[in-house]
């Protein structure tokens, strides 16, 4: 295992850390890593949809969302379907304070209520939110 994952029970994932392990990308083998060693990966419906976005974006056909959503469901993840209100506020700070995608802003909403590092590759979006120290990382690449 590797020695970012190596005491981790949960690790929450974006959306591009998804799509690397889904499109065999530079860093589908720190998720894979996970998918195989870590207790509970988890995601939100949010950077869910921006998966199955990406897909059909790519291909140009509007039914590989559908089948994005069946090959996620045939992996180990936890896909959270709902946001409370916790995450709403928490996401809202996010996105306010960092200037940031609102998928995003979930998705560090989330990893923070769940208490978990966050699985990614976004340096653009999340090296600010690093350097404050309000959620913690694993970097895919």
């Amino acid at each position: 295992m590797k020695s970012a994952l190596r005491n981790e029970a949960c690790v929450a994932l974006d959306a591009c850390a998804l799509i690397a392990f889904l499109n065999g990308e530079p860093g589908a083998d720190v998720v894979e890593d996970a998918l195989a060693n870590v207790a509970s990966v988890e995601i939100a419906s949010i950077n869910l949809l921006e998966v199955a976005y990406d897909a059909v974006r790519k291909t140009g056909r509007p039914e590989a969302a559908a089948e994005v959503l069946t090959d996620v469901e045939r992996l180990p993840i936890t896909i959270h379907r709902f946001i409370d209100d916790e995450m709403i506020e928490r996401a809202a700070f996010f996105k306010t304070r960092f200037r940031i995608s609102l998928a995003d802003s979930v998705a560090l909403a989330f990893s923070d209520q769940i208490n978990a590092p966050l699985l990614t590759s976004d340096h653009a979006e999340f090296d600010p939110v690093e350097l404050a120290g309000l959620v913690r990382f694993i970097w895919i690449r």
